[in-house]
């Protein structure tokens, strides 16, 4: 019984001394974790000393190219093509005739007024001498000469239509792949190519209605394509006057050379635009910033701990944006950890 009580007692300590232990280790733990006021361990970032510089503010944006002029070929007039004068894929000049329309009909007709136009030219001459012998009423001689008119304007109006039957191209250019044949019975409604000015494009973008008044038509730009490491560049020659009120943008146009052909158009171009260079800019990286539902933020270090900011940004490169307000030269901005950070976390900052 004795043997039994003894190993009872031993548990019974050892228990207790157990618990005492575990007790004073986290009384330890807990000291540890203050520092001399009490106040939480600090917590290592890395951080930036707001520095005012000059700032070239570029805008980048994305665009289409479109070409310079565009247009669809077709017929004005209906019937059998009997001649196409273009090769597919090639250039062609203003004036220079496509395709030709037959117009045996037409000539036919132009050949029936022109007789009927003679006629009532001779009838219009007799009738003017008998009206300036007193032979016949003004209203007789006014008959004659509308009856002259009309027979007039008819040729006209074929020979019109015979000047259509031949289909000039109205710019020079390339035109793209034709959808008939010699012999083929032409309608208006029939689409025969494509013919596009691609010696200069248009490259067409929209910028935030807070970039408007920095945007100046003779602005210099430049712009890449997929597919090609060459920069290339344009000049802003047109501004929308107004801000579209779905997206809050104003559309703007430029010109650029393609002399060489080497831009096509209906493809993407990645633009840079300048605007005005800011002086004395307070520039941050893009990683100590904080999009919260009503703006933005970062971390300052001030005595020590940090300090939560709302900030104003503007344009944004890869690697920085632009702060408007918010920040003041010699600022400590935080720019790691900031999303474990809250307001007065002690914080010890290393400058980079």
């Amino acid at each position: 019984m004795k043997i039994k009580y003894l190993v009872y007692a031993l548990l019974t300590i050892g228990i207790i001394g157990f618990i005492g232990y575990r007790i004073t280790e986290n009384k330890r733990g807990s000291g540890d974790s203050k520092d001399s006021k009490g106040k939480g361990k600090s917590m290592s970032v890395n951080g930036i000393v707001a520095t005012p510089a000059t700032f070239d503010n570029n805008l980048s944006l994305s665009g289409s190219i479109e070409a310079n002029e565009q247009v669809e070929i077709r017929s004005e007039v209906s019937g059998i093509v009997e001649g196409i004068y273009f090769k597919e894929g090639s250039n062609v000049s203003k004036g220079q005739v496509l395709f030709k329309v037959n117009d045996l009909e037409l000539r036919a007709q132009l050949r029936q007024t022109s007789t009927r136009e003679g006629l009532a030219s001779e009838n219009e001459r007799r009738a003017k001498l008998l009206l300036q012998k007193e032979a016949i009423s003004q209203e007789e001689y006014d008959l004659a000469r509308a009856d002259l008119k009309s027979a007039q304007a008819q040729s006209q109006l074929i020979k019109a239509q015979i000047a259509k039957t031949s289909v000039r191209a109205p710019f020079s250019g390339r035109i793209g792949l034709r959808s008939i044949s010699p012999g083929t019975y032409i309608t208006p409604a029939i689409l025969v190519a494509k013919l596009v000015n691609t010696g200069k494009l248009k490259i067409t973008f929209s910028i935030p209605e807070k970039y408007a008044s920095q945007v100046k038509t003779n602005t210099t730009l430049t712009f890449k394509v997929a597919g090609s490491n060459e920069t290339f560049s344009a000049i802003v020659y047109a501004i929308e006057p107004e801000v579209a009120i779905a997206t809050r943008t104003l559309q703007v146009r430029a010109i650029a050379e393609n002399k060489t052909g080497t831009l096509l158009p209906g493809t993407f171009a990645d633009v840079e635009l300048p605007l005005d260079i800011i002086k004395d800019a307070i520039v941050v990286p893009t990683e100590a910033i904080i999009p919260i539902q009503n703006g933005k933020k970062v971390f300052i270090s001030s005595n020590g701990q940090a300090k939560e900011v709302m900030i104003e940004t503007a344009t944004r490169t890869d690697a920085t944006i632009l702060v408007l307000s918010g920040l003041k030269a010699g600022d400590t901005v935080i720019t790691s950890g900031v999303i474990s950070l809250k307001n007065e976390t002690p914080v010890t900052v290393t400058i980079k």
